[in-house]
């Protein structure tokens, strides 16, 4: 999708750019596969604030998506619709299958309506398509990929991401290298969509004015130095004091330079090579 910008009648305007969905399908959404969906704020079933600075936000309707894509092996479908979806940073896709059910897919990059997917063992490596790891060729990019065979896609769902099949580590794992360079070993029977996920233009989304972030449900961060003591670990004092300590998170973490990976995660022995870390420049 292009980018689009707008003439400066406001400060704001002047430098904002905004995704163009001119290009996407027009209508309502799939009755059947939508429901409402409540605000939380950032609170959890007690009612704490687990999620910091979220509330507000224009009303959203959600959309089912499936991500296991495992009820239709081998049973064409049609896309008939490229969605906007307000929970997702990339775009969805409208599928109707050949036996009349109808679902949703997040979009790859390049598909387009009157195009047809396939999910299953059979199916062909094209984009849409979604196959078990050991039927993809080694080298073509994949996205929404299980970190278990049967659990539906984890890896790779925003806008613009994508993995890279790495090649065979024997005869049970694969190897896949994830966008943070990562590569780690999944097992063959997990499951991949060929193809980079849709609206790559995201990333040139200059937001422009608070307001807009706030219709998105995010709300105003400050620094925990200026906080009550009640609210954050920094907060407190006289004037503005620089903490008096290492920089923490409002849970007492240190916040810069530490690794946060447990080093006993069961997950460290899937791990073939860590991801890059960045350096500082000297």
């Amino acid at each position: 999708m292009p980018i689009k910008s707008f003439r400066p009648r406001t400060p704001t305007l002047r430098h904002t750019r905004l995704v163009d969905y001119s290009e996407l399908s027009k209508g309502e959404p799939l009755k059947s596969k939508t429901k409402g969906k409540k605000s939380t704020g950032g609170r959890n079933n007690r009612g704490r604030v687990t999620a910091g600075y979220r509330g507000g936000g224009h009303k959203r309707r959600y959309r089912e998506i499936d991500f296991k894509r495992t009820r239709f092996d081998g049973v064409p479908a049609t896309v008939k619709a490229i969605e906007y979806d307000p929970n997702r940073t990339c775009f969805v896709a409208q599928i109707w299958y050949a036996n009349g059910h109808k679902d949703y897919i997040l979009a790859p990059h390049g598909t387009k309506e009157g195009d047809t997917v396939m999910s299953g063992a059979t199916a062909e490596p094209r984009v849409g398509n979604c196959l078990p790891l050991d039927k993809i060729p080694q080298g073509l990019a994949i996205h929404n990929v299980e970190l278990r065979p049967g659990k539906g896609g984890q890896l790779a769902r925003g806008a613009g991401a994508q993995c890279v099949l790495s090649g065979r580590v024997d005869d049970t794992w694969m190897a896949v290298q994830l966008p943070s360079g990562e590569i780690r070993r999944l097992h063959k029977d997990c499951r991949a969509t060929i193809g980079q996920v849709s609206n790559l233009d995201h990333m040139n989304i200059s937001i422009g004015k608070a307001g807009r972030n706030r219709w998105l449900g995010r709300r105003p961060k400050n620094r925990g130095t200026s906080k009550n003591p009640v609210d954050h670990p920094m907060g407190g004092g006289n004037d503005r004091t620089g903490g008096g300590r290492q920089p923490v998170d409002r849970h007492g973490n240190l916040s810069k330079g530490p690794r946060t990976r447990k080093p006993k995660n069961a997950s460290n022995k899937m791990i073939i090579r860590k991801r890059r870390r960045k350096t500082k420049a000297k």
